[in-house]
């Protein structure tokens, strides 16, 4: 009957499950493997779930049970409490490790990305089309109402796609291998973004000379060694290299281009004076909906480049898909945790109703002589509390290694917190108190009368 009901309940989670996990598992009616495994499953379960009862059972003297002198041996009660004391130790775990995870996660969804997301819009421009048609566009769009500021990139807001290195400046470390990330950038990018100028000036049209100059980030002039960027000479060191020396005329706030839990790359942005760009960087205006001003650009689009489909991506979007997998670790270890925590509350509950019947007779007696239906709770629950205390103990240090060593996977990461583990450990013993105080207030309002009758 287990087995049904847990086919029927894979069966109706299994495209949610698909979708959350990103896979693409179907069921195996077909396989015959499948089909062993099953019957060997039900088979090996059954008979381990019978072996301990009747091992039990076969120990009684019948000479002993029929006069009635049979007393119960306290040790069967053990492997009841170590099967109780494993199920919370695996909660507990899964409850701290699912805490860790989504702090982490919130922890770096809080990091400031160093420009601002929200409003902008990258459109991608890998047509030949669109080869000297930048000014033109941006006055376009500038001129409908629906963009507020635009500038042109060589790679998209959230991603690095060109490295570059063969580079020296005065006062350059000996041993530096310097590895720059490199975008080719109009000369209103920085304020399209809203970067942040620490020091120096930003690109202006205004001067010729800034079609050799370059902005550097806070990452950069750690890694070059610069202590006074501004004004920094920038030359090729490869004789064939035929670019021309760059001027650094300001340092920007770094950028989170690539994974947010990784430190800021070295960067520069570099005037692109041979419209070597990938795409057009909106701001859209935003005394509008973004609905209104994606409707104005698209028909601005369509009237220049008809033939072309328009094709637009959020950056706050496009940033957000860098936590989909920390946040599906997020969602499934939620899952698992759930599910650990029903499967122990319904062994609670199941040894809760086993004791309280046990001790009918004790109960009763104790409620004859005045005690109180929250002395006989106490007098239930302590023992449980008890068993999920040592889970906890059990619990905090396997928790705690294996989420040290998944967080070393990230640079830009939380300390492990004892709030974490108290918490957990709290939780695990609130969620063992509602469970077993069902049963415990149940036998504790019973009629002493009537148990004592009976017993």
């Amino acid at each position: 009957m287990a087995f049904i009901i847990s086919v029927l309940i894979v069966l109706l989670s299994l495209n949610g499950f698909n979708e959350l996990a990103r896979k693409e598992i179907t069921f195996p009616w077909l396989n015959p493997l499948f089909r062993v495994v099953s019957l060997l499953l039900i088979d090996v379960t059954a008979l381990l779930s019978g072996s301990y009862p009747a091992l039990y059972l076969s120990v009684f003297k019948p000479v002993e049970v029929l006069k009635g002198t049979y007393t119960r041996n306290k040790k069967g009660a053990t492997p009841r409490q170590i099967l109780v004391i494993t199920q919370f130790v695996a909660s507990v775990a899964f409850i701290i490790g699912t805490l860790v995870v989504l702090q982490q996660i919130n922890h770096t969804k809080n990091r400031p990305v160093g420009y601002n997301k929200e409003g902008l819009v990258q459109i991608p421009t890998f047509s030949t089309d669109f080869i000297g048609k930048q000014d033109l566009m941006r006055e376009e769009f500038l001129n409908s109402g629906a963009v507020v500021s635009m500038a042109t990139s060589s790679s998209p807001t959230t991603q690095i796609w060109s490295n570059r290195s063969g580079y020296t400046w005065e006062g350059k470390p000996e041993d530096l291998q310097e590895d720059l990330a490199w975008t080719e950038v109009s000369p209103e990018y920085a304020s399209t973004l809203n970067l942040k100028i620490l020091e120096g000036r930003d690109f202006s049209r205004e001067f010729a000379s800034d079609s050799n100059a370059i902005l550097i980030n806070e990452a950069a002039v750690k890694h070059m060694g610069l202590k006074n960027p501004v004004g920094t000479i920038i030359r090729a060191s490869d004789e064939d290299n035929e670019q021309e020396d760059k001027l650094v005329i300001g340092v920007v706030q770094d950028v989170i281009a690539q994974s947010p839990y990784e430190p800021v790359k070295q960067g520069w942005y570099v005037f692109d004076k041979f419209e070597n760009f990938s795409y057009f960087n909106v701001r859209l205006n935003p005394e509008k909906s973004a609905s209104e001003n994606l409707a104005v650009i698209e028909k601005v689009f369509k009237e220049h480049f008809p033939n072309l489909p328009f094709v637009y991506q959020f950056v706050d979007e496009e940033y957000g898909i860098k936590f989909r997998g920390e946040e599906r670790i997020a969602n499934l270890a939620g899952i698992f945790t759930i599910l650990a925590i029903l499967i122990s509350c319904l062994g609670l509950l199941g040894l809760a109703s086993f004791v309280a019947e046990q001790r009918t007779k004790e109960i009763g007696v104790r409620k004859v002589l005045g005690a109180s239906i929250t002395n006989v709770w106490q007098m239930l629950s302590k023992d449980f509390v008890r068993l999920v205390v040592i889970a906890c103990v059990i619990a905090i240090p396997i928790a705690y290694f294996f989420m040290s060593d998944w967080l070393k996977e990230y640079t830009y990461r939380i300390e492990l917190s004892w709030l974490t583990f108290v918490g957990a450990s709290i939780g695990a013993l609130i969620i063992t108190l509602i469970t077993i105080s069902f049963q415990a207030i149940r036998a504790a309002k019973a009629n002493p009368i009537k148990s004592l009758r009976t017993e």
